[in-house]
């Protein structure tokens, strides 16, 4: 079973926002009859009204996020709204919509249910979640590169790989109906306790089409690229307009024409991040990261962490979605995430040469009940004709 503890809200602030609970799991609330048959008032209260008992939870660069009680439902939700000091803020605002609606959209189970947004009483917008329990899998994976037993006990590469595949098809999904993440990191990523998979922060997503006036209206609502980029990721913490650490090289180049293969690329990184346990880009300055995404030739993780014994098969798949220009890459999540399945499965990798013996040894593998069992039936047929023909002999 996975680790049941959640993440900690002590990791660096941002807007990756749902998050989880600093809280363990062991704290949700019980369901039981005085939850479910308490009766409905006569005069009910709607819109943020409803919402009561407010705790902190965590809070980013723009956006706070509290626990609070849906008294009509009795149920614990997740409200988020913008910073007090940005509530008028028309930028701030349309991410912070667009975001909410985004999510909303996305319906899918990788996604975090979205359940209302609205104005408080003060006339600021705000919405609503669904309260997730985990722990993302940046800190699943600073815990394997300390070598902590228990995690590595929890989360071995095939575990992994299941949760890279969730995510795949998750954002295969976000694909389809014409939306790109543009944010994709371990951070992001959150681990259940029951081998739920979700994908978070969908506030810097790119929309098909992005034809709604008001965004395209506010020009300073486009998410920032390039240098710019990282400069407001290292010198702003709390501010992250696509991760430099994750970022693909047309983002760092700061290019209009993002499509799905920035996802890939983003998803390679953290497949990068999971074989070798070290990030594929690293500097604290911002020439630093840009020559190491834009320059830099692309690294093999079986090169980089020879003593983490990295199958040849992930080495391949990883290097594939990690190519600097996205034609050389993985064409779509489904191609990726087919690879990754592949692997799972012991079915051939597109992306990998077999030499004869992996072949032989790959079929043997896959098939080896099917063998074992045809072996065992002419066994079976090679002494029963022994046995007739003893017996014939004998009893001549």
């Amino acid at each position: 079973m996975a680790n049941s503890e959640t993440s900690s809200s002590k990791r660096p602030p941002d807007d990756d926002a749902q998050a989880a609970s600093d809280r363990p799991s062991s704290t949700t609330r019980q369901i039981n009859q005085e939850t479910t048959d308490e009766l409905f008032p006569q005069h009910w209260k709607s819109g943020s009204l409803k919402y009561t008992d407010f705790e902190p939870l965590t809070e980013g660069g723009t956006a706070e996020l509290q626990t609070c009680l849906d008294r009509n439902l009795n149920r614990v939700v997740v409200y988020k709204k913008l910073h007090d000091h940005l509530a008028d803020s028309d930028m701030e605002n349309a991410r912070f919509l667009r975001e909410a609606r985004v999510t909303a959209l996305i319906s899918h189970p990788g996604t975090v249910p979205l359940y209302e947004v609205g104005r408080d009483r003060s006339g600021a917008v705000y919405f609503t979640m669904k309260k997730l329990e985990g722990q993302d899998l940046s800190l699943i994976l600073k815990g394997l590169a300390a070598r902590d037993r228990k995690m590595e006990a929890d989360f071995p590469l095939s575990r992994l790989i299941d949760i890279m595949i969730q995510a795949c098809q998750t954002l295969s999904f976000a694909h389809s109906s014409g939306i790109i993440h543009r944010d994709i990191k371990p951070a992001n990523i959150l681990v259940g306790a029951f081998g739920e998979v979700t994908v978070l922060d969908w506030g810097l997503a790119k929309v098909h089409g992005e034809e709604v006036k008001d965004l395209e209206s506010l020009a300073s609502v486009e998410v920032p690229q390039g240098k710019e980029a990282v400069r407001m990721e290292l010198t702003q913490p709390g501010r992250r307009y696509g991760t430099p650490l994750y970022m693909s090289p047309e983002q760092a180049e700061g290019k209009a024409t993002i499509d799905e293969r920035t996802d890939i690329y983003n998803m390679g990184s953290v497949l990068f991040e999971i074989l070798t346990r070290e990030n594929l880009v690293f500097g604290s300055k911002i020439d630093e990261v840009l020559e190491m995404i834009l320059e830099r030739p692309t690294p093999q993780p079986i090169k980089v962490a020879p003593d983490e014994h990295i199958p040849k098969v992930l080495n391949a798949i990883c290097y594939k979605a990690l190519q600097k220009d996205p034609d050389d890459r993985y064409q779509s999540m489904n191609e990726f995430c087919d690879d990754l399945l592949a692997y799972r499965s012991d079915q051939k990798v597109s992306v990998y040469r077999y030499t004869l013996r992996e072949s032989i040894a790959q079929f043997k593998h896959r098939h080896v009940i099917a063998l074992t069992a045809l072996g065992s039936v002419a066994a079976g047929a090679l002494l029963c004709w022994l046995f007739l023909n003893v017996a014939r002999l004998t009893g001549s």
